[in-house]
């Protein structure tokens, strides 16, 4: 309950300082439309059946990249943290990779696949692939060793212990990957709508708005609904991992 009046009172005071922000005469007329004005707007997206479906569209674009992120992430990082040969291999590869920024690789993607859902699909993919690799890997280290051996000493082969073993006791710790690679993934998705402006979603819809006669107003209403979806995401991902994993649900940070 406490917790709920805080997040509430956060919220009330940034719509105060944005409303006071937005009708100061700071900036130009119409840059910043106060909250007053963008929250009817949002009120009046979310009953448009168009906005809905590119909603629609961007939520499964979404769903799609995280689940290949994590069918490739868990197995990938199971075999890293189990073997330091196979990390050592790897290192080089990994390091390369990781910093890439995701939208640099619009451009290459666009002319290998096109514009569509395949494109902002696969980059939301390798964005969101990180946090949950990383999770996996360096949370192996909390694998109790004498679990490892008791499993190995029953005749469990690699692949038993890292399934039976191994799995359940990094699940918190993937799961709060998961979490950082929702929201990761969420924003590289709804930029790259907006940088190819071929495949639907919000990010499309914020362009056209930001295009021509601007209408900021839209564009910030797009931008709300926008956080307010990632809020939603984070928030139940959140509540699931307190349900299924609160005897082990611990922060971790990818190294």
């Amino acid at each position: 309950m406490r917790d709920g009046l805080l997040r509430l009172l956060g919220a009330a005071c940034v719509l105060l300082v944005w409303e006071a922000a937005g009708r100061s005469g700071v900036f130009l007329d119409g840059y910043l439309p106060p909250p007053s004005e963008v929250l009817p707007r949002v009120v009046a997206l979310l009953g448009d059946g168009g906005f809905l479906l590119g909603v629609v569209a961007t939520v499964l674009s979404w769903a799609i990249g995280l689940l290949i992120a994590v069918a490739i992430g868990v197995p990938l990082g199971l075999l890293l943290g189990s073997s330091a040969t196979a990390r050592a291999a790897s290192r080089s590869v990994v390091e390369f990779l990781r910093p890439i920024p995701t939208v640099a690789m619009v451009p290459l993607a666009v002319v290998a696949v096109g514009g569509g859902p395949g494109t902002k699909i696969g980059l939301t993919a390798f964005a969101a692939l990180w946090p949950v690799l990383f999770a996996t890997t360096y949370a192996f280290e909390e694998v109790e060793p004498l679990l490892v051996e008791t499993a190995r000493s029953f005749g469990l082969g690699r692949a038993a212990v890292l399934a039976r073993v191994a799995l359940p006791s990094v699940a918190p710790f993937v799961l709060t990957g998961l979490r950082l690679s929702a929201a990761i993934g969420l924003s590289v998705l709804i930029g790259v709508e907006m940088l190819t402006g071929t495949s639907g979603g919000i990010g499309e819809f914020i362009l056209v708005a930001a295009s021509g006669v601007t209408r900021m107003d839209q564009v910030l209403a797009g931008v709300v609904v926008a956080g307010l979806l990632g809020y939603l995401i984070n928030e139940g991902l959140e509540r699931a991992q307190r349900r299924w994993l609160g005897w082990g649900a611990r922060e971790v940070r990818p190294r």
